[in-house]
C-alpha cells in the first residue's frame, strides 16, 4: 500500500458551516481545530496547508460550563508597566464572543507558521448570516466531539 503525500499546489480547500448554537466553548474550539489542521481528512500531510475554511455561525450563543463566564478573563499585556487589561469572560461573550472562540482555537493549533495560515481559514460570525454563499459550503454539526455532516 502506498502513502498518500500532497503537495501545497494539489491541496483542495472545502468550505465548512457550522452552527454554535447552545455549544460548549472549549468543544467547539477542538473540534474546529481538528477541522483547519485537516486531521480528519483521509489524505492529510502534516507538512501541507490543507485543512477546511471553517464558517461559524451564531457565535454569540455559546455555553460556558462551570462558572467560568464569571471567573475566567481575557487578558492583554501591552508590555508597559500598568499595561495589564482584563476583561471577564462575562462582558466579552456580551460584547466581543468572536474574541473569545478565535483564541480558543488559536491556543489549540501549534505554535508556527502553518497554524498561522490555518486560522485565517475561520471565519466568525455573531449572527446566523454569512457572506460565503458562493463558496458553497456544507453544514456540518457537533456531535460527541466530532464534526460531522448535518
Amino acid at each position: 500500500m502506498k502513502t498518500t503525500v500532497i503537495k501545497p499546489a494539489d491541496a483542495v480547500k472545502r468550505w465548512v458551516v457550522v452552527d454554535a448554537t447552545d455549544q460548549v466553548l472549549g468543544r467547539l474550539a477542538s473540534a474546529i481545530a481538528r477541522v483547519l489542521r485537516g486531521k480528519r481528512r483521509a489524505d492529510y500531510t502534516p507538512h501541507v496547508v490543507q485543512g477546511d475554511c471553517v464558517i461559524v455561525l451564531n457565535v454569540g450563543k455559546i455555553r460556558l460550563t462551570g462558572d467560568k463566564l464569571n471567573q475566567k478573563m481575557l487578558k492583554r499585556y501591552s508590555g508597559y508597566p500598568g499595561g495589564l487589561k482584563l476583561i471577564p469572560y462575562s462582558e466579552l461573550m456580551v460584547t466581543r464572543p468572536q474574541t473569545a472562540l478565535r483564541r480558543a482555537v488559536w491556543g489549540m493549533l501549534s505554535r508556527s507558521r502553518q497554524s498561522r495560515k490555518q486560522i485565517r481559514s475561520l471565519k466568525i460570525y455573531k449572527g446566523g448570516d454569512h457572506p460565503h454563499v458562493a463558496q458553497q459550503p456544507t453544514t456540518v454539526k457537533l456531535v460527541n466531539g466530532e464534526l460531522t455532516a448535518a
